[in-house]
């Protein structure tokens, strides 16, 4: 069943059509990669989700609840549910590692203790058990990035969007971040939706990929039909990859 459904999708900037009314459901449990030339639309769609970009035109439903009509309070509600990681990290400096993965239980109301116990946990998960009470400064980029992949996946959204998550790392840091991303898919039922150029990650973690040019859905199917027997000439290309 999908959770998620965006219908005629709208986004331009000036003369320049983002999103060209893009059509896609995603369902429970899924894990949908979208991939694309950089400027594709990748982007702009999934930050239409949550509207964080303001789409033009279209209809965005998620668990039935028109997301395009909501007012912002509503809106600030709706996004509990649909967590965010940025391509940059957007931690706050005064805070260290454990205070900015707990931040958001603790505005949500949840008491200090049971908020440090469940970020711990979460933190334990992507390999920063020992960074507890390090500030964001003293931390490598793929470890910052990890950070910001926890502060998310405490708050235990029903649905994730990561946007190009290791577009701002030295290749070398790339392989940590992939891999907390990757644990995280074997271990839970959390449908995501993930913005990547990474080929070989896609392969591995997607259900289904999303093959996005020009602000347009040009070819989706599982893995195997993409990389094996693509239909678009970009098809092609990403099969050209990992020959």
């Amino acid at each position: 069943m999908a959770i998620l459904k965006v219908r005629n999708l709208k986004k331009s900037y000036g003369r320049i059509s983002a999103v060209n009314r893009v059509d896609l459901d995603v369902n429970e449990g899924e894990i949908v990669v979208i991939m694309g030339p950089s400027g594709c639309g990748k982007s702009t769609l999934i930050r239409s989700i949550n509207r964080l970009v303001e789409p033009d035109e279209g209809l965005i439903t998620f668990d039935g609840i028109d997301i395009t009509g909501l007012k912002h309070r509503e809106l600030l509600l709706i996004r509990k549910r649909i967590g965010y990681v940025f391509q940059h990290f957007n931690l706050i400096e005064r805070l260290t590692v454990l205070d900015n993965v707990m931040l958001g239980l603790v505005f949500s109301g949840m008491e200090r203790d049971e908020a440090e116990d469940r970020a711990v946990r979460v933190l334990r998960r992507v390999g920063l058990e020992s960074r507890l009470l390090y500030r964001p400064s003293a931390l490598s980029g793929g470890e910052k990035q990890r950070v910001g992949l926890a502060r998310v996946m405490v708050l235990e959204p029903e649905l994730m969007l990561l946007d190009e998550p290791t577009a701002a790392l030295d290749p070398i840091l790339v392989k940590e971040v992939l891999d907390s991303i990757e644990e995280l898919v074997n271990t839970s039922k959390t449908t995501m939706l993930i913005v990547t150029h990474e080929v070989r990650f896609a392969r591995r973690v997607a259900h289904r990929i999303v093959l996005m040019d020009k602000g347009n859905i040009i070819e989706q199917g599982k893995p195997e039909s993409i990389f094996t027997s693509p239909i678009s000439e970009l098809g092609k290309r990403y099969q050209a990859l990992i020959a």
